[in-house]
């Protein structure tokens, strides 16, 4: 191997790429000789074994019609006129005469047995056509007549003889080439296996020779365009056309990496110059965005909590107060949104935000929003996540009840079973189709590794899911929804109380 290696290291590459056409050749010539001898064996043997059973059919066929022809003539029943006879009788002969008299085609047992039955059908025909002529003239012997009929017995039965002959080969020859059949399989899945290890070695080789050198030469070429003029010398073992240009190639390198060396260290300077102006006017940049990040962050919420409640001790000293509910209520929730750093809060101060929140929603949207809480357990004394009923009761008023032009009601049930507290949050909106349910509950599903895709679930509703999984051991969140009928959420946690804080 080593040996055809350094024969084919030392081939020019048109030598190269004429030994790999020449493989391709001898690839595709085995292939059409193989699938010929296929043909051959399939096509040709096969055909011939039928043709054989088929000619050998037709004589006992053509025999027996000119038997019942011969009846008929003689007795002058009607049913045969002199053409019809004259056609069986030439279609007997066509039919003897059909199979070729080829002793090495037909065999020892064949060629014998065809020959005594032609023979035997010439003697017949002179006695059948004597017995015709005496019928005519109607001085026919009885005796002749019964001559014939026996010949006509022989006759068939050498036929038939030749038959079986031929179909005992026939079925001899199909078992003969039953293996081959069956070697078939094998014997191209050798020969592809064969034919493709010789290709994919010659590929590999004018890979290696070929490709992977002028890959090397495209690989350096594009690390000096990158300026990386100091690299090392592309190596090959080639000793034809590409092993000369891979030389000149590295010493061109060498050459304009000194004369670019040289020129970068007159320009060393420079550089450090530009780059040491360019970091202080980044110090700049920075520190003036730190002074206006300064002036914003000196803007806090307290400033929007007092205006808030100066708008709303003006609203009551002006009487508005609807105007003064309505500040106070937005004041309660950016208060409890923006100071809120806890993880869990009381049930009640979660319920006073939904109830705030609501009040608001149905200042807005008037008599087609109707908002009900039904708490079945104690609300002072039952701890449950931060942020749980604002984002889902904003969903049911967004999603369910605003694209409805009579509105509807959104309800909160909250009630304890067993060790577990259960809330459920239901709108008698528009609802959603079955597919878009699916989509959501598949990625309600996720596992808290995976991010959940927002466009389909929703920041706030996939928000509550991820901390209940996280927070509580067996919490979840469901969802159930008919389009036209409404959306229910329902969340499971344990039941955890101010106590067990």
């Amino acid at each position: 191997m080593k040996k055809v290696r350094n024969i084919w290291e030392n081939l020019t590459i048109k030598n190269k790429i004429r030994v790999f056409t020449i493989s391709a050749f001898v690839a595709i010539t085995a292939a059409l000789l193989f699938d010929v001898w296929i043909v051959e064996l399939f096509v040709i043997e096969f055909s011939q074994i039928m043709d054989d059973n088929s000619t050998s059919g037709e004589i006992v066929t053509a025999i027996n019609d000119e038997i019942e022809a011969f009846d008929s003539f003689i007795r002058d029943t009607g049913d045969v006129d002199e053409v019809l006879w004259e056609k069986s009788k030439q279609t007997t002969y066509n039919a003897i005469y059909a199979v070729s008299l080829n002793y090495a085609h037909l065999g020892d047992n064949r060629f014998a047995q065809l020959q005594s039955l032609r023979s035997a059908y010439e003697v017949y025909c002179s006695y059948r056509n004597q017995v015709i002529t005496d019928h005519n003239s109607e001085s026919m012997y009885v005796s002749k007549l019964y001559d014939v009929y026996s010949m006509q017995k022989y006759l068939s039965e050498y036929a038939q003889r030749f038959v079986d002959s031929t179909m005992l080969e026939g079925n001899e020859n199909y078992r003969q080439l039953l293996p081959v059949v069956f070697r078939v399989p094998f014997i191209i899945a050798g020969l592809s296996i064969l034919l493709f290890i010789l290709v994919v070695n010659v590929s590999k080789m004018l890979n290696r020779s070929v490709t992977q050198p002028v890959l090397k030469l495209a690989h350096a070429s594009q690390r000096i365009a990158g300026n990386d003029f100091f690299i090392d010398d592309v190596e090959v073992d080639n000793k034809d056309e590409l092993g000369d240009m891979v030389a000149a190639f590295n010493k061109m390198k060498f050459a304009t990496g000194e004369y670019i060396k040289a020129m970068e260290e007159k320009r060393e300077a420079l550089d450090q110059l530009h780059v040491q102006e360019m970091e202080n006017l980044e110090i700049e940049k920075q520190l003036e965005t730190m002074n206006l990040e300064l002036l914003k962050s000196q803007i806090n919420p307290h400033f929007l909590f007092n205006t808030l409640n100066v708008i709303a001790g003006t609203a009551n000293l002006e009487g508005a107060k609807t105007t003064e509910q309505m500040t106070e209520a937005l004041s309660s929730l950016f208060r409890y949104n923006l100071k809120t750093q806890a993880k869990e809060a009381l049930l009640s101060q979660e319920l006073k935000i939904a109830r705030d929140y609501m009040y608001l929603q149905k200042m807005r949207f008037g008599a087609r929003v109707e908002f009900e809480i039904k708490c079945e357990v104690d609300e002072n004394l039952f701890i449950v996540p931060t942020f749980t009923f604002q984002p889902l009761l904003e969903n049911a008023v967004i999603h369910g009840i605003s694209p409805k032009v009579e509105g509807g009601k959104v309800t909160i049930w909250i009630r304890s079973q067993s060790d577990r507290l259960l809330m459920d949050v239901s709108d008698t909106g528009a609802g959603m189709e079955a597919e878009t349910l699916e989509k959501i509950r598949r990625q309600l599903q996720v596992g808290e590794d995976t991010i959940i895709d927002a466009d389909i679930v929703g920041i706030g509703l996939g928000n509550i899911s991820r901390r209940i999984r996280a927070m509580y051991d067996g919490g979840s969140l469901e969802i159930d929804s008919k389009e036209n009928e409404g959306t229910t959420i329902k969340i499971s946690i344990p039941l955890h109380g101010v106590d067990n804080q």
